[in-house]
């Protein structure tokens, strides 16, 4: 029994300790004033020189600039052809013909020129050591998913 009360008190005394700490970070810190003395007693002293401005930055977000991109015209707004460049531009690398229908080998050219690549022995299948080539090559501004030190590849010969 007394090791039930023990853990009731414990869990009081963490919840109480939370509390106290977030409240304590939930608290503003105050604000320094940026110049030690007024602009105007400044501007007043140096008559010649004005005031340094700087220009405020505009905070624009992913989806704003998202939208400057499909807005060619810059009319505030994206009509259905802005809206579907992207795509028709695409679509006509895609038809290698220039039909204007794609086919099952032109939506796939890429897959299967990756594949035919990687099939060196010409057997129609690819291997363990065959289909390990067909893995996406990763940017060299990508992040690696671990920092952990790789195992070394042993061959079989």
């Amino acid at each position: 029994m007394w090791r039930y009360v023990a853990g009731g008190v414990a869990a009081l005394l963490f919840t109480a300790v939370g509390w106290l700490l977030f409240r304590g970070e939930a608290q503003p810190e105050p604000v320094l004033a940026a110049a030690s003395r007024p602009a105007a007693a400044a501007a007043a002293q140096a008559p010649d020189t004005l005031p340094v401005v700087l220009p405020a930055a505009s905070e624009r977000t992913r989806e704003q600039k998202r939208f400057d991109r499909y807005d060619k015209d810059r009319d505030a707004s994206v009509t259905r052809e802005e809206f579907l460049a992207a795509r028709r531009k695409a679509f006509a690398k895609l038809d290698v013909n220039g039909d204007g229908r794609l086919t099952f080998d032109e939506w796939a050219a890429k897959t299967t020129q990756r594949f035919a690549a990687a099939d060196r022995d010409k057997s129609g299948a690819l291997t363990a050591a065959e289909f390990a080539t067909t893995r996406p090559k990763r940017s060299a501004a990508a992040k690696p998913r671990c920092a952990c030190p790789q195992p070394a590849e042993t061959s079989d010969d």
